[in-house]
């Protein structure tokens, strides 16, 4: 007795490797495409994208990240707050040491009056201070009197650093840029600023009672163009009192100089990121819009194809199986989907011919019997006409029935359910019964299944269909004295059920035959009474269930293999 030893699976081809797909990497040769196909890919180029709907989807929402990015880093503002603060910090410093200054000048022990310049030149002292031009200095006495200030006088003059200069170069698209976030800046975000439209001086006078009080104080504001200003105030000490202040303002707009500019390198950044993205996004969008729109053009030249009966060649899905992405998964689905339609077809069309020619032949006795029983004019002669005419009868109903079922079997494997159920105790169920057609018959009848449970998955129901119609053959075949053995063995992760009998065997030519429809090697009495489908549906039921099934004759080990056989082997292998 031959045991298989493992299913025989049919394995995945290997897939042709590739880690990045890039540009038309995945196209077939010319030769292998349609030229329907062939002419749509001569007019694609980057600029047809923008009829892709996929395409300006992946261009837009690109962007939009990075505009969200670019916008939101604007709006944090995070530098122009480091700016203020490092400004406002050195403003501090600067009024400190000017006041030291001042300090320093001092005459200890003796009565100093800022405003009548008692004991120090405070208008000299202040021209002789280097500052910046913009920048305004301003002195008040201890009530709070402008007693000295630079605003309106020229600064000394000083040697300027240029590693200090501010790079101020643009450009026009920058510039652009620029004013459109500085409208959209405005309009969601107007100034509520109430030091708007302040000279240096009144913001200096609004932080002079704090510095006056002995504190450092720092205010900010806008002036009349709208520039940022910012002030610092630091008291001038004399001998433990407070005899004035000393107030510095920033040069109007300078900061919004220094965030324009790196305002402007990030612009220029955002602008070359955007044409990055764009193409990277161009790049990509062909790697799936172009391959999605091949499929999708495939698919509706074959839906045109039937719907207008304008060629008779097969549909070609493009072979994109060497892309190691969802695309090529696709592919791969949609041409194993219409090489599986187009194997239905062909079988469609087959068991339809065959339908057509095993009704002929019923159809033709029958004519020949009616036509016959016509000019027949013998009562014996008509009875035996009438026995061929009821033979017939009953051969054409039970083809008629073999085929109903046969043809809804796909549909009904797909549609039912599948259980997990004890295949032994199914088996006993189906032993038990056929015995007793089995003994009628003076056939033998032996069991040898195993005692404990063994629990597989499916459709319990179409399973039992196929071991009854084996176990029947099996009976049919045997005659008095002969025997039917049914036993089955577990074998790791299968099932083997093997029903096997002593009747004549299978002839040789026959065994790659006798699961084919309506094929049917039977004794001459026996003709006419199966519609030679068993064997071809039961194969169909256990494939869908994962399984194998074959048939084979049984012979002694050291027979010679023409000897004849001594019965015949069908063997059922399941997954577990």
């Amino acid at each position: 007795m031959s045991v298989i030893s493992g299913f025989s699976l049919r394995r995945r081809g290997e897939r042709r490797g590739a880690d990045v797909v890039l540009g038309e990497d995945w196209t077939q040769p010319d030769e292998y495409v349609d030229a329907e196909l062939q002419e749509g890919r001569s007019r694609r180029g980057l600029i047809t994208l923008n009829r892709s709907p996929l395409a300006r989807k992946i261009i837009t929402f690109n962007l939009m990240a990075m505009v969200v990015l670019v916008a939101g880093v604007l709006y944090l503002n995070p530098f122009r707050d480091s700016l203020v603060l490092q400004r406002e910090k050195g403003l501090v410093t600067e009024a400190r040491l000017i006041a030291d200054i001042f300090e320093a000048q001092l005459p200890r022990g003796a009565v100093v009056n800022l405003a009548a310049s008692d004991g120090i030149d405070t208008l000299g002292t202040v021209r002789q201070i280097e500052r910046a031009d913009g920048a305004e200095l301003l002195v008040f006495d201890a009530n709070g009197n402008l007693v000295a200030s630079t605003v309106g006088m020229a600064p000394p003059p000083s040697a300027p650093i240029p590693d200090l200069a501010i790079d101020e170069r643009s450009t026009v698209i920058t510039d652009i840029l620029n004013g459109v976030w500085e409208g959209i800046a405005a309009l969601l975000a107007p100034r509520t600023d109430n030091a708007q439209g302040m000279s240096p001086e009144d913001l200096a006078r609004q932080v002079v009672p704090g510095a006056l009080s002995g504190q450092t104080h720092i205010r900010s504001g806008r002036d009349a163009q709208g520039r940022a200003l910012f002030t610092a105030a630091t008291p001038i000490m004399h001998d433990g009192k407070v005899i004035g202040a000393v107030a510095v303002t920033s040069v109007a707009g300078e900061i919004d100089q220094l965030v324009r500019v790196e305002r402007e390198q990030i612009l220029q950044m955002f602008v070359i990121a955007i044409i990055v993205s764009i193409g990277l996004s161009l790049v990509l969008a062909s790697t799936i819009a172009n391959p999605l729109s091949d499929l999708a053009a495939a698919a509706e030249l074959g839906r045109d194809r039937h719907a207008r009966k304008m060629s008779p060649s097969r549909v070609r899905i493009p072979d994109l199986t060497a892309r190691p992405d969802e695309i090529g998964r696709l592919s791969g689905a949609m041409r194993g989907m219409v090489a599986a339609l187009y194997e239905r077809i062909e079988a469609n069309e087959q068991f339809a011919a065959d339908v057509a020619h095993e009704i002929k032949n019923p159809l033709a006795s029958l004519r020949s019997a009616v036509g016959t029983l016509r000019v027949a004019k013998r009562d014996d002669q008509r009875e035996r006409l009438l026995e061929v005419i009821e033979h017939d009868i009953r051969r054409l109903d039970r083809l008629v029935s073999d085929i109903s079922n046969a043809s809804r079997l796909d549909s009904e494997l797909v549609r039912e359910e599948e259980e997990e159920f004890d295949l032994l105790k199914m088996l006993g169920n189906i032993t038990d019964f056929m015995s007793n057609e089995a003994r009628e018959k003076g056939v033998d009848f032996i069991t040898d299944l195993p005692k404990t449970p063994i629990m597989i998955t499916g459709l319990e129901d179409r399973l039992a269909q196929v071991f009854v119609n084996l176990i029947s053959n099996a009976i049919s075949f045997c005659e008095d004295g002969d025997a039917v053995r049914v036993w089955a063995r577990k074998r790791e992760n299968r099932v083997l059920v093997v029903v096997e009998d002593t009747g004549p065997g299978i002839p040789e030519e026959a065994l790659t035959k006798i699961f084919k429809r309506f094929y049917s090697e039977r004794p001459a009495g026996q003709f006419g009474e199966h519609s030679g489908l068993g064997l071809a549906i039961s194969k169909q039921i256990v494939e869908a269930h994962g399984g194998v099934i074959w048939a084979e004759n049984i012979r002694a080990a050291d027979a010679d293999p023409n000897s004849p056989p001594l019965g015949a082997r069908f063997v059922v292998g399941l997954p577990v």
